[in-house]
């Protein structure tokens, strides 16, 4: 299946299903015919499954990453350069990224910058990477201050998301793509009753093809495309308190699934859903797994902090809330609910 998203001379294809990656090499000569040199970005997890080794059809050089957000540093991004400086990489190669959402972030952002500029494709190896990430060209490194402050936009030339990599992966990475999952099927509001009537695999293929959708609507977030942060205010302040030091094992996808039902609840506060909508939230996370509890012991002061930074934000609260006709961006949230809401939900004031 092919998916494509249409941004006029940076339109590009989504290619799914099993073995898309062994289209690679032919990839490369279609849409980058002046490359003679492929710079590979995967993670050590990835490389030890030897996914990586891939047939590019050209000369490579590969750089290997640490599994997950460790890679996303500005200091990852200046070794991974240096690198492939160090190989002569030149404007008219490509680099190829093979991994998760980490290391398409990682090396788009790295793609967006070095040489200002140079091209580059998404072979995304878990789900979460499939249905978001690798897809829309918003690349990016975090600082200690936040989740994905520092980044580009930078499209790629191509997504190429194989089935066959989601074979290796466990459960709980499974789930964790499911998060997003669940989040765009909320955006595209259904019910959870309708949910239990489609395959899982359609489902998958609909997120893509959402993304794919409000992407080229959208190509720099200036109006639709925030839809895609849903669930993500929250998400991304309990990921940066975890970038900065709290004990905390959660993965992106299931804070996403906290941050879903967050805003559920503030809807209803707001006055914007009733308890039915915020009930078709718990059981549309119920449907893939996923539970909405806020993690025990966090600080409701850290966490309405780090909100605060949230890119969407213009020095107040902002968050994708749903309503009367669906999710929209809901500026100026009062700070007073917000704190009410993490109260009840298990934060630590």
């Amino acid at each position: 299946m092919t998916i494509r998203v249409q941004l006029g001379d940076r339109s590009y294809d989504v290619v799914t299903g099993a073995g898309a990656r062994h289209s690679l090499a032919t990839t490369i000569a279609s849409v980058a015919p002046r490359a003679s040199l492929v710079g590979v970005i995967t993670s050590e997890a990835v490389h030890a499954l030897g996914w990586d080794d891939v047939d590019t059809g050209l000369a490579r050089v590969t750089v290997v990453v640490p599994d997950g957000d460790v890679a996303k540093t500005l200091s990852q991004a200046e070794r991974v350069a240096t690198e492939l400086s160090r190989h002569s990489l030149s404007r008219h190669d490509v680099i190829v990224t093979v991994g998760g959402g980490a290391v398409s972030d990682l090396g788009g952002f790295v793609a967006a910058a070095y040489l200002r500029g140079i091209s580059v494709i998404h072979l995304p190896t878990t789900l979460v990477g499939q249905v978001d990430a690798a897809i829309g060209g918003k690349t990016g490194v975090n600082l200690p201050t936040g989740k994905n402050l520092f980044g580009a936009f930078h499209q790629p030339l191509a997504v190429l998301c194989d089935d066959d990599f989601l074979a290796t992966l466990p459960p709980r990475e499974i789930a964790n793509g499911y998060g997003e999952v669940a989040k765009c099927s909320l955006l595209r509001r259904r019910s959870a009753e309708t949910l239990a009537t489609l395959p899982i695999s359609d489902l998958v293929r609909d997120a893509i093809a959402l993304k794919a959708e409000i992407v080229s609507a959208d190509e720099r977030e200036g109006g639709s495309r925030a839809l895609l942060n849903y669930g993500h205010t929250l998400a991304h302040a309990i990921e940066a308190l975890v970038i900065d030091g709290i004990d905390l094992d959660i993965r992106h996808g299931e804070a996403v699934a906290v941050g879903l039902m967050f805003a559920a609840h503030l809807a209803e506060a707001l006055g914007r859903i009733d308890s039915r909508g915020v009930e078709n939230h718990r059981a549309t996370l119920q449907h893939f797994g996923l539970r909405g509890d806020l993690p025990s012991g966090l600080l409701v002061d850290e966490l309405v902090g780090a909100m605060a930074r949230d890119k969407k934000a213009h020095h107040d609260f902002t968050f994708v809330l749903d309503g009367p006709v669906g999710p929209e961006v809901v500026a100026g949230v009062p700070r007073d609910v917000i704190i009410e809401l993490l109260v009840a939900a298990g934060g630590v004031r």
